[in-house]
């Protein structure tokens, strides 16, 4: 069926950005740390620019950025004869940064709910900085991230514009699922277009419920906690 290549390529690429969003976010919402203040205040900011940028405008920058003439591109073009541009490689780091966003807001808000006594008391007992990230805070925060995941996931299954300028439209290659979508659309194609939005929609929705569900089970621990 038609619909096939460009699914299982937008699940590969959605998961794959999701991974990279997932690092990437959590380890910048640690950095941030706990609290506020103006500059971490204008970090957060210039790090959720994704989130508000016209999609084009996120894919020129990629563009500049990862095309041979570009710092990263050129780097990588040169060191190791990579091309990001034109491959799905290129889509998943578009569809990454357009994800990115969604894990540091629910990473920094679930570092916020973590209890800092906690903390103290496992750095009382020995534990270096790094221990008590990984077996106390992110233990404990790993409702909210795992709801910004499925955000995430959700995010990056229906990007479009930055995609679209990084990684063209090849079938079979690059072409992800809102891709297909637009192609079947403008080539007058409503059966294959219905079906594409239908499968996107049916995993879109699951997702959604799956991160509606941590949330409310991570609301419902805390009740129970209190």
């Amino acid at each position: 069926m038609e619909y096939l290549s460009p699914l299982w390529l937008t699940l590969k690429v959605a998961a794959l950005a999701t991974l990279l969003a997932l690092i990437f976010g959590v380890a910048a919402a640690r950095a941030l740390g706990r609290r506020g203040g103006v500059v971490r205040d204008a970090a957060e900011s210039l790090l959720t620019l994704p989130l508000v940028l016209p999609p084009t405008v996120l894919g020129y920058y990629l563009l500049v950025v990862l095309g041979r003439n570009g710092a990263i591109g050129g780097w990588l073009h040169d060191a190791f004869g990579i091309s990001l541009i034109f491959t799905w490689q290129g889509a998943t780091i578009a569809a990454a940064v357009a994800a990115f966003p969604l894990i540091l807001r629910a990473a920094r808000a679930a570092f916020r709910e973590v209890d800092p006594q906690l903390e103290r008391a496992a750095r009382t007992l020995g534990l270096n900085a790094t221990a008590v990230f990984f077996r106390v805070s992110l233990p404990l925060a790993w409702r909210g991230i795992c709801a910004g995941a499925l955000l995430a996931f959700a995010r990056a299954m229906g990007e479009f514009g930055a995609t679209l300028m990084v990684a063209g439209s090849l079938p079979g290659r690059t072409q992800t699922l809102s891709i297909a979508i637009y192609n079947a659309v403008m080539a007058g194609d409503d059966a294959t277009a219905q079906a594409l939005v239908l499968v996107a929609l049916v995993v879109a929705v699951v997702a959604l419920v799956l991160a509606a569900q941590i949330l409310q089970r991570n609301h419902r621990g805390d009740d129970d906690a209190a």
